[in-house]
């Protein structure tokens, strides 16, 4: 048997501020909220309704006493669902986000960060 990629952990200062941008960004909604922790993940069907495909992972933001520092080593890349990339990056940024240069050129991904500064691609072309 293998393993599944189910949830990613994110540090940050704000989890529910975090929370509900990336809420807002992937059409999540909050699972699960404790001290200092927030869990998000896709709309739960009606009891026993089974989801086709793979289940998309929740995002869990825990709250830290440190500041990021540097350019992320890990982070999400997302395809618009129902418009083009421009569209998607325009809405990104009336949420909250902002651009980012990491040095990546002239590349066909817009690369933005959220609002604790969490750098993050919006890819053209692909399409879930």
């Amino acid at each position: 048997m293998t393993s599944r990629f189910t949830e990613l952990a994110i540090d940050c200062a704000d989890p529910r501020g975090l929370a509900a941008f990336w809420c807002s960004v992937l059409d999540y909604q909050v699972q699960e909220e404790g001290d200092g922790i927030v869990t998000i993940g896709p709309a739960v069907g009606s009891e026993g309704e089974h989801r086709p495909g793979p289940v998309p992972p929740t995002l869990t933001f825990a709250r830290v006493p440190e500041g990021k520092t540097v350019k992320n080593r890990l982070h999400l890349d997302i395809s618009p669902a129902d418009r083009e990339q421009g569209e998607e990056v325009r809405r990104l940024l009336d949420l909250g986000a902002r651009r980012a240069d990491v040095g990546q050129g002239e590349e066909s991904w817009v690369v933005l960060v959220d609002p604790e500064g969490n750098e993050f691609c919006v890819l053209a072309g692909r399409h879930p």
